[in-house]
């Protein structure tokens, strides 16, 4: 310990042995830095920061039982003394967002050195953020991204929806924007593939939309979500 201060208590949640283990032992390595347990889940976690108390938990994002998102919402809301950065292999912006908007405060790549990772358990135990540079640029471009809006209606019609690369901002059945643009590249006609290399995905993470937006507007087939995708709007304009 420096100056006196007391150390940061972690816990470290990855559902990959070798990588929890690892990062276990790099942190152990680190100044004022005490790791107080690590778990493989989402619910683990849970249940081990109830215990531990932690001042900082290092979160993967894909995990069973419960991932990493919705461990996060379930820490920040029961254990808002705790704080939570997210250190995981996807940085696409669903990703991103979901973390954030469950209340994470740090984002950081797994290709992050040391040198991050303490600076970001430092700064979110002050309460600050701490975002991947390569994040927050992406982040900002999208924040700033052009917005135009929808053509002026009259009467009792309800007013134009903002619309985003061509996309309603409100989204049917509770569809998040990567889901809406997945679903507008099927419309499309385009294969996991072409979606994947179009959006800067995985193939993993295409199928993981696509059941997630199939599951939230029952659907069976790409076909009905191509129907779907008409009769909502979602459909890039030809």
């Amino acid at each position: 310990m420096t100056g006196g201060a007391r150390m940061t208590r972690v816990i470290v949640v990855d559902d990959q042995a070798v990588v929890r283990e690892g990062l276990v032992l790099l942190l152990g390595l680190l100044p004022d830095i005490e790791v107080v347990g690590s778990a493989g889940d989402g619910e683990a976690a849970l249940r081990l920061v109830e215990e531990r108390r932690p001042d900082v938990v290092l979160m993967d994002l894909r995990m069973p039982r419960m991932d990493g998102v919705e461990a996060t919402g379930r820490i920040r809301a029961e254990f808002p003394d705790t704080q939570v950065v997210v250190l995981t292999t996807y940085s696409d912006d669903e990703s991103v967002f979901a973390a954030l908007r469950a209340g994470a405060r740090g984002f950081l790549t797994k290709d992050a050195d040391a040198d991050d990772i303490s600076k970001a358990i430092a700064t979110v135990k002050r309460g600050d953020a701490q975002l991947d540079p390569t994040v927050q640029r992406r982040l900002l471009d999208t924040m700033s991204a052009p917005m135009r809006q929808a053509p002026t209606t009259t009467g009792n019609t309800p007013p134009p929806e903002i619309v985003r690369d061509g996309l309603p901002d409100r989204l049917p059945d509770g569809l998040t924007p990567r889901e809406g643009e997945v679903l507008a590249l099927i419309a499309d006609g385009l294969s996991n593939t072409e979606i994947a290399a179009r959006l800067y995905i995985s193939e993993a993470t295409v199928k993981t939309h696509i059941n997630n937006l199939f599951a939230k507007a029952g659907l069976r087939d790409r076909a009905q979500a191509v129907s779907y995708a008409f009769r909502h709007g979602v459909a890039h304009p030809q």
